[in-house]
């Protein structure tokens, strides 16, 4: 219950009066991240690394952007693999991840991209050394994606991209007073600022911006994925729709966005859901992201459907990305 409250505050546009009480907490936070950016030396790989981070707590388009980056590089002849740190997974030393793997063991969105991108994908604390492994395992990497990371300093990184969503910087302050984990003025530091739904030129300021647009896909059935379902077939059916992403009224919008009328379900982010989670009554038609659909399977005998969605970009950021890599100087 506190957690929801102190975002609602955060995304206020202003600080309000309650938050002050946080204020000893949040000059701990920022000294403590600084002695760390100046402390921390970064670890070079023998590979270049692009990061895909936010600045804000929680998700705001990450791992779409990751999957769309990855597809790109690919087409430009790279061979991308993808390292995360497997949020909401038990694993702590770096291991791989299946399109089989369970969510609890490496996180929702490992097994997504794993699952959505067919390059390796490997998890753990230290993102360093589960990009070590991954390198070794599979030798003919020769570019890490890293899913989040803008703040693990110790992973070096040859290109930034930061993203932001709808909510841009909340009310503009640093934990826990607001939701930035990183002062504002990072972003002149990154290689690209991109706003998902979000018109993000008004925080870059001189760094290149980009938007990013997420459009839905078929809705595939949760447990079976070579059955579809049009939207035209889910009008009048009693719709649950439940989102446990960084801001689950994105997924509403976009249900709402295809004609849809449905009954709302906001989760936190990487929730783990239980069968009582799903259970809407007999006659409901679930609805939800991939994101979710990961850790849902098996959680319901019902009918359940799942809406992929991809990123669209300019193909001017792959230019960007690309030469930036391309004059990466030798490790």
């Amino acid at each position: 219950m506190f957690a929801r409250w102190l975002q609602r505050q955060w995304f206020q546009r202003r600080l309000t009066p309650a938050l002050w009480l946080l204020l000893p907490l949040n000059l701990l936070f920022v000294a403590v991240t600084g002695w760390r950016r100046r402390t921390v030396r970064p670890v070079r790989l023998p590979v270049p690394v692009v990061v895909v981070g936010n600045l804000i707590v929680g998700g705001a388009g990450k791992t779409p952007l990751t999957l769309w980056l990855v597809a790109q590089l690919q087409t430009r002849g790279w061979r991308p693999g993808i390292v995360s740190r497997g949020y909401g997974g038990a694993a702590e030393l770096p291991r791989p991840v299946t399109a089989a793997a369970a969510a609890p063991d490496v996180g929702d969105e490992p097994v997504l991209l794993a699952r959505r991108s067919g390059v390796p994908v490997w998890v753990g604390r230290d993102r360093v050394a589960a990009a070590q492994a991954l390198l070794a395992a599979e030798p003919a990497v020769d570019v890490i994606v890293c899913d989040d990371g803008l703040q693990h300093l110790r992973l070096g990184r040859d290109v930034e991209l930061a993203v932001f969503d709808r909510r841009g910087a909340g009310n503009g302050w640093r934990l826990p007073l607001g939701p930035l984990r990183e002062p504002l003025s990072r972003l002149s530091t990154v290689d690209a600022v991109i706003g998902n739904d979000f018109a993000s030129a008004g925080l870059a300021g001189s760094t290149p911006h980009f938007a990013m647009r997420l459009q839905p896909g078929s809705f595939y059935r949760l447990d079976d994925a070579s059955q579809t379902c049009s939207v035209e077939a889910l009008h009048g059916k009693t719709l649950h729709a439940l989102a446990g992403i960084g801001d689950p009224a994105r997924f509403f919008r976009t249900l709402q966005g295809l004609g849809l009328d449905f009954v709302a379900h906001p989760f936190a982010d990487h929730h783990a859901y239980t069968a009582d989670d799903l259970a809407f009554g007999q006659d409901a038609v679930l609805l939800m992201t991939e994101k979710d659909a990961v850790k849902c399977a098996g959680l319901t005998t019902g009918e359940a459907w799942v809406l992929p969605v991809e990123a669209e970009l300019s193909p001017a950021l792959t230019d960007l990305i690309v030469e930036k890599l391309r004059g990466r100087p030798i490790a």
